[in-house]
């Protein structure tokens, strides 16, 4: 699926914003640093900070005033994979089609680039533009910390290793992957609407639910694709989740009921929306849906 002129100019924007943050390979310890942008700057979606990007426009909020936080949601996105690729994790050799970090280098300097890149995603917060102040500085940062930690994405990627050979419920298999892959997909929209200066209740919980929605649909099709996909296509291993013997949508509900929740969970999110200006926050649901890697 081809995105619209107004998300490329998204994806172009975050891609210089990302150049600029990341240390240059000129600055001690130059490795570590080359091991940061190899994996930051090698390709990806970028729908964290897409869904940052387009959350602010269906509120009327700058570009400039996200370019930090889209970037800190994507680097903490980046140091996740770079840890989920690691022998002791996911074991896998691929990302975005190019050797991942530590094959690229070696373990040691991926671990030590995805700590690093956890620590810069926080740091880019305490520098938020000026418009937004400082008391919704702390709330961002708390919502960021909550959804990267043991209540979110670290907590998910625990339950995902101790779930290989079990059989899971659908519920369990929901909750695995609300934490593991839907908080970050949460956090990225919340992230633009605690920037806003005066955001009504009932659109933040209508926002909430649409990313709740998304994060799920996201983790549904991601399974789908692992079976329906290519290697080349996919940019890691496809069938790794199957051969690792890790319990996906497909494997728990059977492949038609998949498919059947992807949709469920899409014409929710877009229900979610009803009411607001949110065109491209209604593309990205679609595309979740109609992507093939």
């Amino acid at each position: 699926m081809v995105i619209s002129p107004a998300l490329q100019a998204y994806q172009t924007r975050i891609e210089a914003v990302l150049e600029r943050v990341l240390p240059s390979v000129e600055i001690l310890p130059q490795r570590l640093h080359a091991a940061m942008r190899y994996s930051v700057l090698n390709g990806g979606k970028r729908m964290r900070p897409l869904l940052v990007y387009a959350t602010g426009e269906t509120l009327g909020l700058a570009p400039e005033i996200l370019d930090f936080p889209a970037a800190a949601i994507e680097l903490i996105h980046v140091y996740s994979l770079i840890h989920d690729d690691l022998p002791a994790m996911d074991d896998d050799d691929l990302r975005r089609g190019k050797p991942s970090c530590h094959c690229a280098y070696d373990e040691a300097t991926a671990i030590l680039a995805g700590d690093a890149l956890q620590a810069l995603a926080f740091q880019l917060l305490t520098q938020a533009d000026e418009p937004i102040s400082a008391q919704q500085r702390l709330r961002m940062i708390q919502q960021l910390s909550i959804a990267s930690g043991s209540r979110g994405m670290v907590g998910g990627q625990a339950i995902d290793l101790a779930a290989v050979g079990q059989a899971l419920t659908e519920l369990e298999l929901e909750q695995m992957h609300i934490h593991k892959t839907g908080a970050l997909i949460r956090s990225s929209v919340l992230l633009a609407a605690y920037a806003a200066p005066a955001l009504a209740e009932r659109q933040l919980i209508q926002l909430d639910h649409y990313a709740k929605c998304l994060g799920l649909a996201f983790q549904v099709q991601d399974d789908i694709l692992d079976i329906e996909s290519d290697t080349q296509t996919l940019g890691k291993t496809r069938g790794a989740d199957a051969a690792a013997g890790k319990p996906t949508y497909p494997s728990v509900m059977g492949m038609s009921a998949a498919k059947r929740k992807l949709d469920e969970l899409y014409l929710e999110a877009v229900a979610a929306l009803e009411g607001l200006n949110a065109p491209l926050l209604l593309e990205i649901a679609e595309f979740t849906v109609k992507r093939v890697r």
